[in-house]
């Protein structure tokens, strides 16, 4: 019930677009823009080509990135984001995370889910050429990734949790702990840089889980 709410007011929050060409994607665009394809077939036996551009870093900051829906390489609807919009058969759920796109799936009516396709210039499309490339060597990345994560989770909770029980309102109830672990600024650091590498590449293939990359992000 609760998902069913939120999809609806995504969907209040598309707006018609103005018809504008779709801008074929710049190699130093990069850093931080996501360019990605859902083909359809129409009942006619025709194709049509919607397209889901996202300015990754634009106002970021400000929550006001938005989602422009392109048809057949013009501009239909724009929302912000998270975003649902209507499509032949379904519609295209959007939404991101502190390090890139979470989630840019086609959902049926049925509930069937297809991640789109993304343009081979983008970072999430050269990511994806990779793993196409060197299958083993792709998974073993990914997998790294998540480790990554998992550890520095772990490795947060222990360093924090002996200084907040500390508090004299916490003390009183479970007293107060020892961390176990007690790591140098300069390694907290680079543990960071490695959280942000790790959810970067994550973020590359759509993947996000709630306690791994919600906790980085």
């Amino acid at each position: 019930m609760f998902e069913e709410r939120r999809r609806r007011r995504a969907a209040r929050r598309v707006e018609p677009g103005d018809g504008r060409p779709l801008k074929r994607f710049r190699w130093w665009q990069v850093p931080f823009r996501a360019l990605l394809y859902l083909p359809l077939t129409r009942d006619d036996g025709g194709r049509t080509v919607y397209a889901v551009d996202v300015r990754h870093w634009q106002n970021q900051s400000s929550g006001d990135v938005k989602a422009h829906l392109y048809l057949d390489g013009r501009q239909h609807a724009v929302s912000k984001l998270p975003a649902v919009f209507p499509v032949r058969g379904g519609s295209v759920e959007v939404s991101m995370s502190a390090f890139g796109l979470k989630r840019c799936h086609y959902v049926t009516v049925e509930g069937a889910e297809y991640q789109l396709a993304p343009d081979p210039g983008s970072a999430e499309g050269r990511r994806a050429r990779f793993e196409r490339s060197h299958p083993v060597l792709s998974r073993g990345v990914g997998l790294l990734s998540a480790i990554v994560l998992a550890a520095a989770m772990v490795l947060i909770v222990v360093q924090v949790a002996g200084p907040l029980t500390q508090v004299d309102a916490v003390s009183r109830h479970i007293g107060g702990l020892v961390s176990p672990i007690r790591l140098p600024v300069w390694l907290n650091i680079v543990i960071g840089i490695c959280t942000v590498a790790a959810s970067t590449e994550r973020a590359l293939r759509l993947r996000h889980s709630r306690l791994l990359d919600g906790a980085a992000g």
